[in-house]
């Protein structure tokens, strides 16, 4: 017996009350599996795949990409063949059970507690909101890399391989989907060149550039007869044609995802909390010479520790000192909460905007371990495949905005952050070493914070520490 059941947007936690359907990877008479990912929505902390929570065939997709939806919101229909009872009446499916949250996947096997006969059955691996109850499966391992990335391109095969109609949008692929959304392509006024109309990433760049990149433009027998021996050389007084006019002269985006969220933030942090700031300029050299001794020892090799890294640790260690700077100002409870653990938040730029994940105990983290969960951390967020927790609990910040070649800024708070520290570019500046003039390496750190939680000799101190350990870094062996 065939029912219509309805998928819904489920609650995607961390707050978040609606996301935007960036893109449907099925379309209308689909055959679908129960955990098989139907959709690509976008929250304001990340992207997430949906599954689907039936098992049937599509029947209507309700909602068009790009559209905001709010939690609850129904997004398409699947005909789902159930059987009957005796008396033909159809016999409804379990409720689908949440997905295992990320606490309950984290418990450390080296604990050494083995799983009870009688305990309650694991969950199916899930993506997000939802996932059956399946008996006597075991919990599924963290997924490698690799294993990540070539799951990701099976699901843009699936995408490239199914048929056009019914189809919600132009035939593309997830990365050229992205690469025309960072150049502001606009799909849906485009015709592929590929396969069954397949939009491909030459039409995008030849959509932008106006020239022709197309594989045939590159091959030899296309080379003009200047580049082939023993041909005449073109003419040279014939002017060339003149280049269309490609680019509109306004481009519109709606604020929606990331950069909807960072701006709510920004302006909630901007009008809430009274903003400060302070700068300190410091000879970093010692800090310098102590990387180059770090990345030329063997028993490091494979961990990218970079300045970045070595700014990181000394504040997780001026922290330990300063503790009115890793603090929340709690205005529901009129309370100051003052955390007794450093959760790093790392200021990511992406194509999608700016995001803040932040590393959980940091301050427990030795150098190499820190260095490789900043590296993780960031290019997460580049790829677009940070989890809400990742986004979620950070207690204070670092940016560094020296990478743009800025010397120092004063960056806004994180909502509920007490500071936030910013590290500007590295110069090679003549600076008093050792009574006389000479060539150094001057780092300018900036520190942003609440007033209402630091005072301003509290945030000197923090800064003063921070830069104590960085122009004398054995002078960390007095501070923990």
């Amino acid at each position: 017996m065939t029912t219509i059941r309805t998928v819904t947007l489920p609650d995607l936690g961390e707050g978040l009350t609606e996301s935007d359907l960036v893109e449907w990877v099925v379309a209308v008479g689909d055959t679908v599996e129960l955990n098989q990912v139907v959709a690509e929505v976008e929250t304001a902390k990340a992207l997430v795949q949906l599954p689907s929570p039936y098992a049937g065939v599509v029947a209507e997709l309700l909602v068009e990409p790009g559209v905001t939806v709010p939690v609850g919101t129904a997004l398409l229909t699947i005909a789902v063949e159930e059987p009957a009872t005796a008396d033909g009446a159809a016999v409804p499916p379990a409720v689908p059970a949440p997905a295992a949250t990320d606490a309950e996947d984290a418990v450390p096997e080296a604990e050494g507690v083995a799983p009870a006969a009688s305990a309650a059955p694991e969950r199916t691996a899930v993506l997000v909101g939802y996932g059956p109850l399946v008996e006597g499966s075991a919990r599924p391992r963290r997924r490698s890399k690799s294993e990540e990335w070539a799951a990701a391109h099976a699901v843009a095969d699936d995408v490239g391989l199914a048929l056009a109609g019914g189809r919600i949008g132009p035939r593309v692929l997830p990365p050229v989907r992205k690469l025309a959304h960072d150049l502001g392509v606009d799909l849906n006024k485009m015709v592929g060149s590929g396969k069954d109309g397949m939009i491909t990433r030459e039409d995008v760049l030849r959509a932008v550039s106006g020239v022709d990149v197309s594989p045939s433009a590159r091959r030899p027998d296309a080379l003009s007869a200047a580049h082939r021996p023993g041909l005449a050389r073109p003419r040279t007084d014939v002017p060339a044609p003149a280049r269309p006019e490609t680019a509109a002269r306004e481009h519109r985006t709606p604020v929606a995802g990331v950069r909807k969220q960072t701006a709510a933030a920004m302006v909630a942090s901007a009008f809430t909390a009274p903003h400060a700031s302070t700068s300190l300029t410091v000879d970093v050299t010692p800090t310098l010479e102590l990387l180059e001794a770090f990345r030329a020892d063997r028993a490091l090799q494979g961990h990218r520790i970079s300045i970045l890294t070595l700014v990181a640790k000394a504040v997780t260690i001026a922290v330990g000192g300063n503790p009115s700077v890793n603090a929340h100002w709690d205005e529901a409870a009129g309370e100051i909460v003052q955390f007794g653990y450093v959760n790093l938040g790392i200021a990511a730029a992406t194509p999608r905007g700016l995001l803040v994940p932040s590393i959980k105990d940091a301050d427990r983290l030795r150098l190499p371990d820190l260095a490789d969960a900043i590296g993780h951390l960031t290019e997460d967020a580049r790829a677009g495949t940070t989890s809400p927790a990742d986004l979620a609990g950070g207690t204070i910040t670092i940016t560094n905005i020296g990478v743009f070649g800025v010397d120092t800024g004063t960056p806004i708070l994180v909502p509920g952050q007490a500071a936030i520290l910013a590290m500007g570019a590295i110069r090679r500046r003549p600076w008093e070493f050792q009574g006389e003039i000479a060539l150094r390496s001057v780092m300018t750190l900036s520190v942003s914070f609440d007033h209402r939680l630091v005072d301003g000799a509290e945030a000197a101190r923090f800064l003063s520490d921070v830069g104590t350990i960085l122009a004398r870094p054995g002078m960390v062996l007095g501070m923990v």
